[in-house]
């Protein structure tokens, strides 16, 4: 199968090796708009995101490789491809339950445990060493960073990013773009744009706003 990736970054180069290992796609272009002109290179096509709807007519897949939750979700809705057109990566060392649902141009990277009934949503990371455990839901565009575990149950919101190495407990709700900070451990729900740290977690508030919503929104596995 024929691969474009989206995205030239040190998150990119992470996925590049990634399909390498698993030898059953070809990456045939490498869009980046840090590319001026388009040039060839062994056989690769390296071109400006412009160069992206000549790609259109040819039977390939996409895959947005860009680490940021917020630039994946914005080159998604510019772009405007049907989720059929986006490849889902799972790394060989992954271990995925058959009765996880796995959304379309998701990564998930090698020694990541996704187990059973466990939905994640279209357009995640799920990063090397991280622990999806049973009955979670993770919201689109969202990223699990590196050794960080999802108990039981958790469900967390549309483009949440949890920390290297954090924990979040049983039943808790993080909401839609929050982030949790690198070994941070979750023992309360999480309103959605927050930011929170430390063991347990503590919200960190702008000093010139207060959090306005206290709601917690998270993906509808339904």
């Amino acid at each position: 199968m024929e691969v474009v990736i989206i995205g030239n970054g040190g998150h990119s180069q992470v996925i590049q090796d990634m399909i390498t290992q698993i030898n059953r796609y070809e990456v045939i272009a490498i869009l980046d708009d840090k590319y001026e002109m388009k040039k060839i290179d062994n056989g690769t096509i390296y071109a400006n995101l412009s160069y992206f709807f000549d790609l259109l007519k040819y039977d390939v897949k996409f895959v947005i490789a860009i680490g940021s939750n917020e630039i994946r979700k914005m080159i998604f809705e510019k772009i405007n491809l049907s989720l059929s057109r986006y490849l889902t990566i799972i790394h060989p060392t992954a271990v995925v339950s058959s009765k996880a649902i796995i959304g379309s141009g998701t990564v998930i990277m090698p020694q990541a445990v996704v187990n059973t009934d466990t939905v994640v949503g279209s357009h995640c990371i799920i990063n090397s060493g991280a622990i999806i455990e049973h009955g979670n839901v993770v919201g689109n565009f969202s990223h699990v960073s590196p050794n960080a575990t999802l108990t039981g149950n958790v469900m967390i919101g549309e483009g949440v990013h949890i920390g290297a190495s954090a924990t979040v407990i049983p039943e808790k709700r993080i909401g839609n773009w929050s982030v949790i900070g690198a070994g941070s451990t979750v023992i309360q729900n999480i309103p959605s744009n927050s930011r929170a740290v430390g063991s347990p977690t503590r919200l960190l508030k702008d000093k010139h706003e207060k959090i306005k919503n206290q709601v917690v929104e998270f993906y509808d596995k339904t």
